[in-house]
């Protein structure tokens, strides 16, 4: 199976990025280098691209669609939570555009043998690289029944995760949960039938959250953000593409803080903090989805794009 995905939200993303000749960009989640194939076609043989990815396939699949179009870019195998080890192995202080595009491609979901989705049978393993310790079924089986209520509420968003954590610990005091969908039944038995007949799967929101947990996508975020604000020159931009509530909360409450002149407390007479403003934030209001996009790509429902530019030290605002 080729590493194909159709990127959410392609034309607004690349059009946000205003990619120049040049410079140099980051794309911190490649995937199958969707995005990244225009952005080097923009470049037009200058600058640099910088692409990583946890996923050993999709860094594969990547290298080969990227070499049909030009040489220059450089991919690495990492998390991009450790962009700054990336761009300092390089010598480079400074960019001028970064990607985010959070979540999972549907070629991850449709690999069975990697545990992501509810819909085929597999290990219960969810792990982006497969060289880290802990997989979703460390997480099933070794969790407290507190702490697997908790993931379910905060990343998932699950209203039965009590019942379903209580479903989770007893069955694994029998015997460890190894598979999709030996959890799948579990989660089914958790829920009433009345309530398992609308909406969603009832194992959607379950596997969002451990496979969040398991990524740890939230905490990677929430420390990378900010240090790849100041690692943009000025008139460098940020584009994030969110699937998630907390994420996107967070890239906005991160623009937010970027963005403002003082963080004195308003009881202050005045101003001591030294805090300055450092970007401009570009989408007032997150981009979604247009009509004609929904209807094409069913994932592009809960996706969120936002932008902010770097701005100089003079900046008035």
């Amino acid at each position: 199976m080729k590493f194909e995905h159709t990127p959410v939200l392609f034309d607004e993303t690349i059009n946000l990025l205003n990619i120049r000749k040049n410079k140099i960009y980051v794309d911190g989640t490649l995937g199958g280098a969707g995005h990244s194939s225009e952005i080097l076609r923009r470049l037009e043989g200058t600058g640099l691209l910088i692409g990583i990815d946890q996923d050993k396939i999709a860094l594969e699949a990547s290298e080969k669609r990227l070499s049909k179009i030009n040489q220059n870019y450089k991919l690495f195998h990492n998390n991009y939570g450790n962009f700054e080890e990336v761009l300092n192995s390089l010598d480079i202080d400074k960019v001028d555009g970064i990607l985010l595009d959070l979540g999972v491609s549907s070629y991850q979901f449709d690999q069975g043998d990697r545990g992501f989705s509810y819909k085929y049978d597999g290990p219960l393993d969810m792990r982006m690289d497969d060289s880290m310790e802990i997989s979703a079924k460390d997480i099933v089986n070794d969790y407290s029944k507190e702490d697997l209520i908790r993931i379910f509420r905060q990343y998932g968003e699950e209203k039965w995760s009590q019942r379903i954590a209580e479903f989770i610990v007893e069955k694994r005091n029998e015997k460890k949960i190894e598979t999709t969908f030996e959890l799948v039944d579990i989660i089914k038995a958790a829920i009433p039938m009345k309530f398992r007949a609308k909406g969603p799967h009832p194992a959607k929101r379950v596997f969002q959250a451990l496979r969040i947990e398991t990524n740890n996508e939230i905490g990677v975020l929430r420390k990378s953000l900010g240090k790849m604000i100041e690692r943009l020159n000025v008139g460098g931009r940020i584009c994030v593409i969110s699937f998630h509530s907390l994420e996107d909360r967070i890239v906005k409450e991160t623009f937010k803080y970027y963005y403002l002149d003082c963080i004195c407390p308003p009881e202050m007479p005045y101003c001591n903090c030294d805090k300055k403003r450092e970007i401009e934030i570009i989408t007032r209001k997150p981009i979604v989805a247009s009509k004609e996009e929904l209807e094409e790509n069913n994932r592009a429902h809960s996706a969120k794009l936002r932008c902010a530019e770097k701005i100089g030290d003079s900046h008035e605002g």
